[in-house]
């Protein structure tokens, strides 16, 4: 097949799926997931049922595909060009700025599926997410500087984390975003080194 016919279907197929999506987000806005069918999503996103299922097989098959599209977004987001003369904090601070960044470029899709408590699979993919990344910052620091393990249980903590991350951003959501992404990101930091101090953990 030509490149240029590649091309053009790629882009039909991607903006199908973004008329599809787009429909779920506005019909997830009023009702239950359980309450939607394929016919509500294709009426919405002006197309026919075939054309869903050129795409997706049934409901949980599409929820399953967005969530995993909704996760390569935000990897890619938060890991973009790396700041090679940042200390590693910096670079975490750098990702979550990143990640905030793009949630709010993409608010609409977030506020609905972080907000509103409708879609748990997305907050469980991305709490899976964010568990992993701290996971993984946690054991750097300890092999770090193994004489300053955290007192607190390593698993309490990376579920404390993940959970308040995750907690904070749905929050801030609701509240139709109040301040800035690069705010927010300096006040989730702020609080965590207070609380490191107050536990005497060092920074």
């Amino acid at each position: 097949m030509p490149e240029r016919n590649r091309e053009q279907i790629d882009r039909r197929i991607l903006r199908t799926r973004q008329l599809i999506k787009d429909a779920f987000i506005d019909l997830l806005q009023d009702m239950d997931i359980e309450k939607m069918s394929i016919s509500r999503i294709a009426e919405r996103a002006t197309i026919n049922r075939v054309t869903f299922y050129l795409h997706y097989r049934d409901i949980p098959d599409m929820l399953n595909k967005m969530s995993d599209e909704m996760i390569h977004d935000i990897v890619l987001a938060m890991n973009g060009d790396p700041d090679e003369g940042s200390a590693a904090e910096g670079q975490d601070s750098l990702k979550l700025l990143r990640l905030l960044e793009h949630i709010a470029e993409h608010s609409k899709f977030y506020k609905v599926v972080l907000g509103s408590r409708r879609a748990p699979i997305f907050t469980e993919r991305l709490l899976r997410l964010l568990t992993e990344l701290i996971s993984i910052r946690i054991e750097e620091l300890e092999n770090e500087a193994p004489q300053h393990r955290a007192v607190v249980q390593k698993d309490i903590a990376i579920w404390y984390g993940s959970s308040a991350l995750i907690g904070t951003i749905a929050a801030w959501l609701r509240h139709d975003m109040p301040c800035t992404p690069s705010y927010l990101a300096k006040q989730f930091y702020l609080l965590i080194t207070q609380m490191k101090k107050e536990t005497g953990e060092p920074d």
